[in-house]
């Protein structure tokens, strides 16, 4: 099955700490040159993590993430958002990466905001997760990274609350580096659009095989929402251009390519997982979506 990896596995020695704080093991930034030998191997393993993930990294490295690798060569710079829902490895071709990297966990959020990391296009799975940076921009970024490194160190009372919003100015500046898109009208469509969002995530990732997918028609949908499924359909339609059933298939076949590629499960127990009662339906279903079967693809590896 894909490994699932917790804030722990990354974490310096101070991260047991005696405090008392509500967020202390909910957050936690270091240096990648102090990477031990243990969390350098950990980082080529293709795993799912328990928090959200923010580095600066420049090295001899690749970074792959949903079916994509990104090269980082000597001199240059990336800033990469990684996400607790999709699951992603490195391999370090020469020596180590330098940099740095923040970690936390959605209880790390202050109380008072409304705000998750789901909500920041960085953490999503549509949007530009990886930045190439200019050195100019990679020494702003560093100077981000440094405040918190500092901070982190520090005894100041509300530290977490100062944390939180330097990694909200790593996100904005971040986003600023993204082409300007149309900011989306709050009407009612875009709300229910939202809701459909958050209940289709919150069914992943699908951790064992004994876990079902339970919510995965049109129909179950518009009832957990409490409209009729002609009106959810048209909502999502004109706000994502797609229907209710092409996104619930879309992220279920995003899910069945991560298991049928990095888990050792056999098919039935994936289609078993993903809410097919037959694994034949799950094969002509995923065989439409992608132009293969399910064993074709994993014989691609």
């Amino acid at each position: 099955m894909i490994e699932q990896q917790t804030l722990a596995d990354y974490a310096p020695p101070f991260y047991n700490t005696t405090n008392k704080n509500p967020n202390d093991g909910h957050f936690v930034a270091i240096r990648l040159d102090d990477f031990s030998a243990d969390n350098l191997i950990a980082t080529a393993i293709y795993s799912r993590k328990d928090f959200y993930k923010i580095s600066l990294i420049t090295g001899d490295a690749t970074y792959f993430y949903q079916d994509r690798k990104y090269v980082v060569a000597p001199g240059d710079y990336a800033l990469i958002f990684t996400n607790s829902e999709i699951p992603y490895r490195w391999e370090i071709h020469s020596g180590s990466c330098h940099g740095y990297s923040c970690m936390f966990t959605e209880d790390f959020l202050p109380m008072h905001t409304y705000q998750r990391p789901s909500d920041w296009a960085v953490f999503t799975t549509h949007s530009q997760s990886v930045f190439r940076l200019t050195k100019q921009e990679k020494e702003t970024f560093e100077g981000l990274f440094l405040k918190i490194m500092n901070e982190q160190e520090s005894v100041y009372a509300n530290k977490y609350e100062l944390l939180f919003l330097y990694v909200l100015e790593c996100i904005h500046g971040a986003l600023k580096l993204q082409p300007e898109i149309e900011t989306k009208t709050n009407t009612a469509a875009t709300r229910l659009a939202e809701s459909f969002k958050l209940l289709l995530a919150s069914q992943f990732p699908i951790l064992t095989p004994l876990q079902r997918l339970e919510i995965n028609t049109a129909l179950i949908f518009a009832n957990k929402l409490a409209v009729h499924t002609n009106y959810l359909n048209r909502a999502l339609k004109t706000v994502t251009g797609k229907t209710t059933t092409q996104l619930i298939t879309g992220r279920i076949m995003q899910e069945a390519r991560a298991l049928l590629l990095h888990s050792n499960w056999s098919i039935n127990q994936i289609s078993y997982s993903l809410g097919y009662d037959e694994a034949t339906h799950f094969t002509q279903a995923f065989r439409k979506h992608t132009g293969l079967t399910p064993t074709a693809l994993r014989n691609t590896v």
